[in-house]
């Protein structure tokens, strides 16, 4: 039976209200901290769409006022499950912005996991956010999606470790490095770690590596480098073998 849910969060980000409007209600910028690529229509009616690996979600923008509120929409689907986003912003002396975050809707069968999903996930989706503004203002990154099975959460967690030169456990300052077939070299340090996922910041990219309780695991990266040219191609191919 569907359950209804909300989460919601606030956070001050050191860029102005212009600078977060551009990252959170536009297609580019959302790309440059968040899931997937993206699609946003500026208009109250509009479609706004992620897309993860070819699967594409779209929602309708329901409130859109620049430099203050966002909010979207998904339809109810047979289930009468739907998700719904809104941001509001405030700018603040010294030019900074409080963001708001409210994510609401009604969830399904497996809500309490569901549920538990997003209240951890919001988190670190801010601090990418924040990590984006302050290390790379007015730049547009290329997102890479990645998604492979591992045998368990415990064999993902100690070869991506191993792949990328990190100590275990994983610590927030610890350094990071690896070789990547047709790639830049990735030399980093990792700016997140929890026990689900962790984010390495290098000077044009920050990579994230998010594992689930079966093994699953998930790659949301965003490039910011001149050298992206079959980036996806590579990673994926990284991950599948890695955890083949």
């Amino acid at each position: 039976m569907p359950q209804p849910f909300e989460i919601e969060l606030e956070t001050t980000l050191a860029a102005s209200p212009e600078q977060v409007w551009e990252a959170i209600a536009t297609g580019p910028g959302i790309d440059s901290w968040f899931m997937g690529a993206n699609e946003v229509e500026p208009r109250v009616g509009g479609i706004a769409a992620m897309d993860t690996g070819g699967h594409r979600e779209e929602s309708t923008v329901i409130a859109y006022d620049p430099g203050k509120r966002l909010a979207t929409r998904t339809e109810p689907d047979a289930d009468g499950k739907f998700m719904a986003f809104e941001y509001l912003l405030e700018g603040r002396e010294g030019g900074s912005t409080v963001l708001r975050v409210v994510h609401s809707g009604m969830l399904g069968d497996d809500w309490q996991d569901e549920y538990d999903a997003l209240r951890s996930g919001w988190p670190f989706h801010l601090h990418t956010l924040s990590e984006y503004l302050t290390h790379f203002p007015g730049r547009i990154g290329v997102p890479v999606f990645g998604v492979a099975n591992g045998e368990s959460a415990q064999q993902v967690r100690a070869a991506l470790t191993a792949a990328l030169a990190l100590p275990t456990p994983i610590t927030n300052g610890a350094r990071a490095h690896a070789e990547i077939a047709g790639l830049p070299p990735l030399d980093g340090e990792v700016v997140w770690a929890d026990d689900q996922r962790f984010e390495v910041r290098t000077a044009d990219a920050l990579y994230s590596f998010h594992q689930g309780p079966t093994g699953l695991t998930l790659m949301f990266h965003h490039l910011f480098g001149p050298k992206t040219d079959g980036a996806q191609a590579a990673w994926q191919q990284w991950l599948n073998t890695l955890l083949g």
